[in-house]
């Protein structure tokens, strides 16, 4: 009886089910160490089966990259309004990325850990999804700043490598935050303002750090000595 009802699942909702599966055995024990038989056992399929929808255990896990990508992007852009202020959008977007990947945690492993060191194909996905979320930061940042300066015109370049710190500060954090008992998403999302948003308040109010100006030393005799006077 199982087995009819088995074999009647849409395919759609099948290849789901066995990616959700792969994504956790991926997770939590590493590309390598995967096993297509473990996959297919936990998604309650035949080997087979897993190899007839998704033909190899490379093609898997890009597929498992893909969709965990995917999921993350969308988190982020829809967790923000557009129509607050940009601090607010700022802690949105945060909590959103907080919450998608503690309530992910064997995907953000596939996307932070286990695509980054097996092969330059897995890597490039990744990097295509961190490009399109520092894109997405640096709009929102590059918005507010307009707005604050009254400068249409301020170029993205500007505040591009803001967004790429912020996201890698992200990444970092939210790796800690997921293997750090009692560590939540607001905790974390609350970690990172206090730590970045002074320094972009100070950037949206046109009063960037300013670095030292270096003292030149005074001119030296021909002995190496200073001069007394």
């Amino acid at each position: 009886m199982g087995a009819l009802k088995s074999k009647r699942m849409p395919r759609a909702v099948r290849e789901q089910q066995m990616l959700d599966a792969a994504v956790e055995t991926f997770g939590r024990r590493g590309y390598m160490a995967a096993s297509m038989d473990e996959i297919a056992e936990l998604a309650g399929v035949s080997k087979p089966l897993v190899y007839l929808y998704l033909n190899s255990k490379e093609d898997l896990f890009t597929a498992c990259i893909r969709r965990e990508a995917a999921a993350l992007t969308e988190a982020v852009r829809t967790g923000v309004r557009t129509d607050l202020p940009a601090d607010r959008q700022l802690w949105d977007g945060l909590l959103a990325f907080f919450t998608h990947t503690a309530g992910n945690p064997h995907g953000w492993s596939v996307l932070h850990l286990q695509a980054r060191i097996h092969g330059e194909a897995f890597a490039a996905e990744v990097t295509a999804m961190r490009e399109e979320i520092v894109a997405f930061v640096t709009h929102l940042i590059v918005v507010a700043a307009r707005g604050a300066h009254r400068d249409p015109d301020l170029p993205e370049r500007e505040v591009a490598g803001l967004a790429e710190a912020l996201v890698g500060a992200a990444e970092s954090l939210a790796a800690w935050a997921n293997t750090t008992p009692d560590v939540g998403a607001r905790q974390a999302t609350a970690t990172l303002m206090n730590f970045a948003w002074s320094g972009l308040g100070n950037l949206m109010e046109g009063r960037p750090w300013q670095a030292p100006v270096t003292v030149q030393q005074r001119p030296r005799s021909s002995s190496g000595s200073e001069r007394d006077h």
